[in-house]
């Protein structure tokens, strides 16, 4: 699989999927625990090994974060509170910059002027889509419930 470069983000290559699956399968296991710390070992050049201990909810992030590289996708981590710019919110609504000016000019979505530019909450964001993916499924039930009403064959 080559690296592909999209906004930054590159996409795994098949050694990075394969170290992702059997990390993804390793840590995993020890995340039952209620400990609110685990020591993993970091091997440096020369194979010396070296313990680091990391919050158990750092460690539930990094298998999910796996599991993404071991389907072949490109991550990339954001803090809740940060700020994107309307081309990274729009990146990540997968929808084009336009369209999601045209959401913030309609109130739509909250945002704020740097400057001369918009801004929007990471953590807004997600509201939104959530809300968005929530009204596209109740959508998606109705016609699908109104289908089978109808007989469309969709039994």
């Amino acid at each position: 699989m080559p690296h592909a470069n999209m906004s930054g983000m590159t996409l795994p290559v098949e050694r990075e999927v394969e170290a992702a699956v059997q990390g993804q399968r390793a840590l995993a296991a020890y995340l039952a625990t209620n400990f609110e710390t685990q020591r993993i070992q970091i091997f440096d050049e020369k194979n010396r090994a070296h313990q680091v201990e990391l919050p158990t909810s750092a460690l539930r992030l990094l298998v999910d974060i796996l599991a993404e590289l071991a389907d072949g996708n490109a991550v990339r981590v954001v803090p809740v509170h940060a700020e994107l710019t309307t081309q990274e919110a729009a990146d990540l609504l997968n929808v084009s910059r336009p369209h999601l000016v045209k959401l913030l000019e309609e109130k739509a979505l909250p945002y704020h002027k740097t400057g001369k530019h918009r801004r929007v909450r990471f953590a807004d964001l997600m509201r939104f889509k959530a809300e968005r993916d929530q009204a596209s499924e109740q959508a998606m039930e109705a016609l699908a419930q109104q289908a089978q009403k109808l007989g469309m064959g969709y039994e």
